[in-house]
């Protein structure tokens, strides 16, 4: 059973597009709109698939997902990744580091437990033994003041709801590969998360919840920098944190305009 009459009048509505102001943007009359909202008429696959990009959204979950009913697809509640745990000879989880070298491996290789094993392990005693650890090496200025070889130790989160926004992570995406960002969660508006760079001569970028892979809430670090008493960098205030999330809103008007 098709679902695009539906959900294409669901996505309209919740974007506040009027049927004349989504036909100039497929450059069709108004009254095709009307016809692919009442089921009379489909789209051919080009009109589709410029549909799809400016909804922001997957042609099977546009086609075969009861979106009002049920919800996006990426808004709901999953696990997203059975994790494979490295336990030393007491069944203790060690805490898995993965280097910059390793990153690209660990994208096809996460749940592959040969892979994991390769890769260096340790105890930190000072964290809780009730959550789930990995450890990824920093490429890259784009967080700083945390330089380039750093070690970011991430706790597991379990579903994207959970993600916090203002909070820094680490994202294992489809398209991104292995990133550490502050991130903001606009997933209920857009089924988006936002991507922020603490170094500002970064832009942002946006990621598609179902491009994520695996989640790692920021808890500590390993770094082998020692911070200078004459350094005037400023940490980050809750000041920069909320004239971050207006330039974000600013930004998600711009791009759904």
């Amino acid at each position: 059973m098709s679902y695009l009459a539906a959900n294409l009048r669901f996505l309209r509505k919740i974007r506040n597009i009027t049927q004349t102001e989504l036909a100039d943007q497929l450059d069709v009359q108004r009254t095709m709109i009307s016809a692919y909202e009442d089921g009379r008429s489909e789209p051919k696959l080009s009109t589709l698939l410029t549909l799809c990009e400016f909804l922001e959204v997957g042609m099977e979950e546009l086609l075969t997902h009861d979106m009002e009913s049920k919800g996006r697809l990426a808004l709901q509640p999953r696990k997203l990744q059975v994790l494979t745990i490295a336990t030393d000879n007491e069944d203790k989880e060690n805490i898995t580091l993965v280097g910059q070298k390793a990153s690209a491996g660990y994208l096809n290789g996460f749940s592959d437990p040969q892979f994991m094993e390769s890769l260096p392990q340790f105890h930190l005693p000072t964290l809780s033994r009730q959550a789930t650890y990995r450890a990824f090496e920093l490429a890259g200025d784009s967080m700083l003041p945390l330089i380039s070889g750093t070690i970011v130790i991430g706790s597991y989160v379990d579903q994207l709801q959970q993600i916090k926004s203002g909070k820094t992570y680490v994202l294992v995406t489809q398209s991104e590969g292995v990133v550490y960002k502050r991130v903001f969660n606009y997933l209920a508006e857009n089924g988006k998360l936002y991507l922020v760079s603490d170094n500002e001569t970064y832009k942002p970028f946006e990621v598609r919840g179902e491009e994520v892979m695996e989640v790692w809430e920021a808890k500590a670090f390993i770094s082998t920098d020692f911070p200078n008493p004459g350094d005037k960098k400023k940490p980050l205030t809750l000041d920069d944190l909320g004239e971050m999330i207006r330039d974000i809103h600013a930004d998600l008007k711009r791009i759904s305009s």
